[in-house]
């Protein structure tokens, strides 16, 4: 038996495959039980707190059996593949519509069943048009055996005999998960389901699903109709939900009376977790339920475990909703919200929620070999970065056992923290979720951006080193926060790294969809030079030597925040 650091799975040589244990959130790393290597290097597992929850998900190496399976079918990567059973809503807002953007926004292919067309816009559901069962089955059937779905989210579902048949064919070809939004009333209050399809939720659907997920209506209405008007009736539901069936349960809070934030629960079977986020004041959050139930889908099926997967979704909605706030579509007192994060001009984006790229103007990266050089300690040379301008700090340690580095990277985040300055961890993930470090910076041989961003979440800052064009789209399609190029000059930190020259710097910089760091070998004498090569997305510079390898680090970091900002002000 393993276990395994915050519910995440690292390489391991020689892991069974049939059997992990994982701790739950809040463990204390401070109390050092054993450790284990990966791809040579030792992680310490922490003590959980409380007893540690046991239950079997598939490892790495389970999960890399899978694919060879699958790569003799084609030797294409699998796509992660979300079939939405739901209605059509005219107005684009709910529905098919919804989900369609949800997983594209995500990165998720999304097939669909349509089970009934609506005529609805921002006033209304106008009229209903259900999809005959037969019909319903037979796009069940063309999908479900040809194109290897692997997640099955359901929507609107407007007949127990459309229930009837998602069941049986759902037997006949099983899924990964299924996700079940109970769509009874539409938010504007219009009738969507009748009182059979209750009972064919209850009795054929629940007992298969993996996550339902219904509102305070909705789970009113599941049992009969009881009052749901505060956080532990919420819990109460959840609970007597989850006995009918259900693997998991999240009851959403949008609609709870007296509540400054939009509060939801969810419940496992044995643990409940209550999970917050900023009430956003907007008229336009027509389909936020089709939608959170479609990211929860689509992150389950990119490798999520069901918590996280919610945490994920509840993210995007409020990050969706926020940008959205100010949109004007339709007359009526609910509008739409966009998914994509392109109809507003107000600046805010989903993919840089928590990182402001302004944070890359003076990036300092520290250098443990530099340290030892001058008889600093790691701290002592962050806060003296810090206090000479730097605006983000990574930690670099490629030397110190990682206990060590755990506690030197705590003391770092510490002072980071108090001068309100980002803290990344180069390359080690572990130490970044150790810590809850603000994100990760990974080279093209590290870990790869999407999956660090499936570990660390979508709050948490995720840069990639770049030399290319072709690995400046990869880190934007990977859901990097930014990309590190270079190296724009010889440098002694890394020995045999190909420079890619200001030319370089400047192609990758007008390819790239991020925001861009210039690095390698940058200091005093060229730094100004790498500002002016006159391409918007590029927005400082990282440097190594030129603060570490100093005696004062603060002063040459002043001399080189003075420097930049005079390099800047010409450019305008």
């Amino acid at each position: 038996m393993v276990t395994l650091v915050h519910n995440y799975v690292f390489p391991l040589k020689g892991l069974p495959r049939d059997q992990i244990s994982t701790v739950s959130e809040g463990f204390q790393f401070g109390r050092v039980s054993s450790c284990f290597f990966t791809q040579s290097r030792r992680v310490y597992v922490g003590v959980p707190p409380v007893t540690a929850i046991r239950y079997r998900i598939p490892t790495l190496m389970a999960m890399r059996d899978e694919g060879a399976k699958r790569g003799n079918r084609s030797s294409k990567q699998k796509v992660p593949h979300v079939l939405t059973v739901a209605g059509s809503d005219s107005g684009a807002g709910a529905g098919i519509q919804a989900d369609l953007k949800a997983c594209g926004a995500i990165g998720v292919y999304c097939s669909t069943v349509i089970t009934a067309v609506t005529a609805q816009n921002t006033i209304g559901v106008q009229g209903v048009h259900s999809v005959p069962e037969n019909f319903i089955d037979e796009q069940l059937r063309s999908v479900l055996s040809d194109m290897e779905v692997d997640v099955v989210k359901t929507g609107m579902l407007p007949s127990i005999g459309v229930v009837k048949v998602l069941s049986h064919r759902l037997k006949e070809f099983p899924v990964q998960a299924l996700v079940v939004d109970p769509v009874m009333v539409s938010t504007s209050g219009d009738l969507l389901a009748g009182p059979s399809v209750l009972d064919g939720l209850r009795e054929e659907l629940f007992p298969m699903a993996d996550i339902v997920t219904p509102n305070l209506k909705e789970a009113s209405t599941l049992l009969g109709g009881v009052k749901l008007e505060t956080v532990a009736d919420m819990r109460s539901a959840a609970k007597s939900i989850h006995a009918l069936g259900p693997r998991t349960v999240l009851v959403k809070g949008g609609d709870l009376p007296d509540s400054l934030d939009a509060v939801d629960i969810f419940f496992d079977g044995e643990n409940f977790h209550e999970l917050s986020a900023s009430r956003i004041k907007t008229r336009n959050t027509h389909g936020t339920g089709c939608t959170l139930a479609s990211c929860i889908a689509a992150e389950v099926a990119k490798g999520s475990s069901i918590l996280q997967a919610v945490k994920i979704a509840k993210c995007f909605v409020e990050s969706a909703l926020d940008y959205s706030k100010e949109l004007v579509i339709g007359t009526g007192p609910q509008g739409p919200f966009d998914h994509l994060f392109k109809l507003s001009s107000n600046g805010n984006s989903y993919r840089r929620q928590g990182f402001n790229p302004s944070d890359l103007f003076l990036y300092a990266v520290t250098d443990s070999r530099m340290n030892k050089k001058w008889g600093r300690s790691i701290s002592d040379a962050v806060k003296a970065a810090i206090d000479g301008g730097a605006t983000i700090i990574q930690l670099r340690e490629k030397e110190a056992e990682t206990r060590d580095f755990v506690d030197a990277a705590k003391a770092c985040k510490e002072i980071a923290h108090s001068y309100g300055v980002p803290l990344l961890i180069n390359d080690r993930v572990d130490v970044a979720l150790a810590i809850d470090a603000d994100g990760v910076h990974v080279g093209q041989s590290d870990m790869p951006a999407h999956v660090a961003r499936r570990l660390l979440g979508p709050e948490k800052i995720i840069g990639v080193s770049c030399k290319t064009p072709e690995q400046a789209e990869q880190a934007w399609s990977d859901g990097a926060d930014y990309i590190g190029c270079g190296g724009a000059y010889t440098t002694k930190t890394k020995e045999n790294n190909p420079t890619v020259g200001l030319d370089g710097l400047k192609t990758v910089c007008l390819a790239s969809k991020l925001p861009v760091v210039a690095i390698g070998g940058i200091g005093l004498g060229n730094a100004c030079s790498v500002m002016e090569i006159g391409v918007s997305n590029l927005k400082g510079v990282a440097v190594v030597s030129a603060l570490f390898d100093r005696e004062c680090i603060a002063s040459e970091t002043r001399k080189l925040h003075s420097l930049l900002m005079d390099a800047v002000s010409r450019l305008k």
